[in-house]
């Protein structure tokens, strides 16, 4: 098991609410990925550093730590340029990657249908390749000679050229699974099958709710980022003979990489042809207002910000009484469950079916 520093640099001075979220997050995701938070490191300052983000004296006491505490892996919350990545590698002497590599990785740890794997690899290679041109750059100022800087180059460009390659199949093969995608949805609108999509921030309990509703036992909901990355539908009987088809989609996150979104669009989309979006939210973590914008940047990028949405407070049995009956008082246009525990199930399954009623009159 890797021994990990995790780095976050910003530019605004943050609660420490705010900033224990923040960490607690990335510490999350790097065990989801099979490491070990050792050492955190937080620092604000009043702008970046274009080359290295954070300054040469910082870098020198985070090397130090780095060596008293044998850490073998910094993981940066901020984006990093090819740049920036090589050279606090290059002070650090210890392997350094961001958040985008690490949410990556946990994604190919995650995959397990074709289409996902499809997805996945491609957002790494889309990552992958202006690291690799960076790299083309460096190495021709240092090659020093005959038999060094010729080779070098000629197999930069052969990689760069197999990975532009690799990019162009795997997007015509999810150009594939998207026609696929469409005929599937269009079979269900012949059959007049109405569809809710259940979104929500990643480990808020959606894959649980759609087990309560579907009754389905063989789902196996899991405590950690990122358990289901390929859609997974189930159909629902909602009562009065009507039924409907339940899409458990991949959890959103605090800034996503937009290469992930671009990547899933291809499921994503699914969401963009419900009739109905579920949005499930963890009541229980006290950032979770905040945590509820970051459906929208997915909403917005597939065009489905004006899908009806019913929004649920899931996990209230983590709740005090007073915490819970404030929170109903405060928000009563939304509904209250606990989806381990099964309470509000039931008024969900009303709900929806209420409002498919209602939508089918229109």
């Amino acid at each position: 098991m890797e021994r990990v520093m995790i780095v976050n640099v910003g530019l605004k001075r943050l609660s420490l609410v705010e900033l224990e979220e923040m960490q607690e997050e990335l510490k999350g995701l790097v065990e989801t990925a099979g490491g070990v938070v050792i050492e955190t490191i937080h620092q604000f300052r009043q702008s970046f550093n274009a080359s290295s983000l954070l300054g040469k004296g910082k870098l020198n006491e985070i090397k130090a730590i780095v060596m008293e505490k044998q850490i073998d892996l910094a993981v940066f919350d901020n984006r990093l340029s090819p740049t920036q990545l090589r050279n606090i590698e290059g002070v650090l002497d210890c392997r350094v990657i961001d958040r985008i590599q690490l949410i990556l990785d946990i994604f190919a740890r995650h995959a397990t249908t074709k289409d996902g794997k499809l997805q996945i690899e491609l957002a790494q290679l889309e990552y992958l390749l202006p690291r690799i041109l960076g790299m083309g750059k460096e190495m021709s100022r240092l090659g020093g000679g005959i038999g060094t800087r010729g080779p070098g180059e000629q197999q930069l460009e052969v990689s760069r050229r197999t990975i532009r390659q690799r990019i162009s199949l795997l997007k015509k093969r999810l150009s594939k699974v998207k026609k696929q995608r469409q005929t599937m949805r269009q079979r269900r609108v012949n059959r007049n099958v109405p569809v809710c999509s259940i979104i929500g921030y990643t480990n808020s309990g959606k894959t649980t709710l759609l087990k309560r509703l579907s009754k389905d036992v063989k789902l196996q909901p899991k405590d950690e980022l990122f358990a289901t990355l390929s859609p997974v539908s189930r159909m629902v009987y909602l009562g009065n003979s009507q039924q409907a088809v339940f899409n458990d989609t991949v959890g959103f996150i605090r800034k996503l990489p937009h290469n992930i979104i671009e990547s899933f669009k291809a499921t994503l989309e699914e969401i963009a042809y419900s009739e109905l979006i579920i949005h499930v939210i963890d009541c229980s973590d006290s950032n979770w207002k905040e945590k509820m914008t970051a459906a929208d940047v997915v909403l917005k990028s597939i065009n489905a910000m004006d899908i009806p949405k019913l929004t649920v407070l899931n996990k209230i049995d983590l709740l005090s009484d007073e915490k819970l009956e404030l929170l109903k008082y405060s928000h009563p246009q939304y509904k209250f469950i606990s989806s381990t525990t099964n309470q509000g199930i039931d008024d969900i399954k009303t709900e929806v079916l209420h409002f498919f009623n209602t939508y089918s009159d229109e």
